[in-house]
């Protein structure tokens, strides 16, 4: 596993790790008006969540948040490795997406006006499985020429 990023890697990290990071400063910030808000939303979307403390939730999923957005951000991290947690991470938000009432059209895919926001984590999800995919080729490659 390469230890440092590639230099076209770099963009897209930096674009998502800034904007990651930021979400997670903002529900730190604002943890007792966002509170309530954040955990509602995901407990309607995963009901296991609701015996966690609302408060509790969101400081920990805004530390994620940071977390996440400071492994994308800091070059030495592998991009396999920050890709992966992108991935894992902004599935679970894909999933309020699918799974929350009212965000998408009857029948379809498509985002209803209420669903765009949330649609938008689709894209995470690409992005970190390009990542991802980015660095396995490259390993596949590296392999074969040896």
């Amino acid at each position: 596993m390469r230890l440092i990023a590639r230099t076209h890697q770099l963009p897209v990290r930096l674009a998502v790790g800034s904007f990651v990071l930021n979400s997670g400063l903002s529900k730190l910030q604002n943890l007792e008006e966002t509170a309530e808000q954040t955990h509602g939303l995901a407990t309607t979307a995963y009901p296991f969540l609701k015996s966690q403390d609302p408060r509790d939730f969101t400081r920990l999923l805004g530390r994620t948040e940071m977390a996440l957005g400071a492994a994308l951000l800091v070059p030495l991290v592998p991009s396999l490795l920050a890709g992966a947690a992108l991935t894992a991470f902004s599935a679970g938000l894909a999933g309020l997406y699918l799974r929350l009432p009212g965000m998408r059209e009857e029948g379809g895919l498509r985002p209803t006006q209420a669903g765009v926001p949330l649609a938008k984590d689709i894209w995470l999800v690409g992005i970190g499985s390009s990542l991802v995919l980015d660095e396995l080729s490259c390993l596949r490659r590296d392999r074969r020429a040896r």
